[in-house]
């Protein structure tokens, strides 16, 4: 299931990950739980979250950008 569409647009899959990295999930695992979706394609699903500048990995961490952040007000 991927995250961004595609024509660029965020699946029901990508909303989801954004909400719950908002909620304070930042890591693959603790995505994975708060989403119950695997944790392969929570990785995979990251990846093209970050190749959309949706989200940024630092400090060993997944943070929403502004964009990403904009995307799911």
């Amino acid at each position: 299931m991927p995250c961004v569409s595609p024509d660029g647009k965020l699946t029901e899959s990508g909303i989801t990950t954004l909400k719950s990295i908002k909620a304070g999930a930042s890591t693959p695992i603790e995505i994975a739980n708060a989403t119950s979706r695997q944790l392969f394609l929570i990785r995979s699903g990251l990846r093209e979250l970050a190749g959309a500048g949706l989200v940024e990995f630092r400090q060993e961490k997944y943070h929403l950008t502004v964009t990403g952040e904009k995307t799911i007000e």
